[in-house]
């Protein structure tokens, strides 16, 4: 079994303790992390070819946000610790993203704070962590 997790975050005091979580087991298995952030984002909407290309400028925009401050962070916290770290920033539904990341990365479990950015959204629809619980290959450590 591969010894990799792969760690959701999105820079929300739940991410943050998650992360925290995450460094200490790697450090004490020596595990190899994938730290991921996922923009959520629909393909489900009818565009002019103007509206897309301003999409796409946004997107690239949304995806150098999302690198520098929460994933390199993430990653150079993580590094200092002696931990050997790959980055990935997606758009994409979270839950499905993330297991379709653990899939490709070969992943042992996946680790996500129980509350993110969410807010309203996820007492109406439902976490992600909660989805990633019912519907995730590997197993989900949920870090309170």
């Amino acid at each position: 079994m591969n010894n990799k997790v792969l760690l959701a975050v999105d820079g929300s005091p739940g991410s943050e303790r998650a992360l925290d979580y995450a460094a200490a087991r790697a450090k004490i298995g020596g595990a190899k992390m994938v730290v991921a952030y996922v923009i959520e984002w629909s393909a489900y909407s009818f565009n002019t070819p103007e509206e897309n290309a301003e999409r796409h400028k946004r997107r690239e925009q949304e995806i150098e946000r999302a690198k520098s401050s929460v994933v390199e962070p993430a990653a150079a916290k993580l590094k200092a610790e002696g931990i050997d770290v790959e980055t990935i920033v997606n758009h994409g539904p979270p839950a499905e993203t993330l297991i379709r990341l653990a899939e490709e990365h070969d992943v042992a479990q996946i680790v996500i704070g129980r509350r993110g950015q969410s807010g309203i959204k996820a007492l109406l629809f439902g976490s992600v962590a909660a989805n990633l619980i019912q519907t995730s290959p590997v197993p989900v450590v949920v870090v309170p």
